[in-house]
This record gives structure tokens, sequence and C-alpha cells, in this order.
């Protein structure tokens, strides 16, 4: 599952992940991609406390925070 954030800010992003997660409970993968720091530091968090291991990677302007279980 992807989730393009990009343009929004907080708490936007954790909203939109949330979400997609809720809708889909079955996930074992998501990407979130946001261009704002603090929203990939709370994405982040997010995913961590919802049992995700997280890997963060920057492509161009975009952070890419992607969560596996």
């Amino acid at each position: 599952m992807r989730i393009d954030t990009c343009g929004t800010s907080c708490p936007q992003p954790v909203l939109m992940t949330k979400k997609a997660l809720d809708s889909n409970p079955a996930a074992d993968k998501i990407e979130v991609l946001t261009d704002n720091n603090t929203s990939k530091t709370n994405v982040k968090k997010y995913l961590s406390s919802n049992g995700f291991n997280v890997e963060i990677k920057e492509e161009d302007d975009t952070f890419v925070v992607r969560g596996t279980k």
C-alpha cells in the first residue's frame, strides 16, 4: 500500500496513514511519501507503535517511510 501525503502537514499524514491501515488491517507493508520532516518523524513513530519495522529513505525532496511487519 502506498500513500502520498506530499503537500500536507501534520497531523494529516498520520491521519491518512491511520485511515489506510484501518481500512486494510491485514496490511503488512506500507509506504508513506512525505515532503515534511516533522511528518516523517510522526509517521515513523505511528508505524513503530503499531508493530511495523520502519525504514526511511530520502529521494529527491521526498521522504519515503516504509513499514513492514
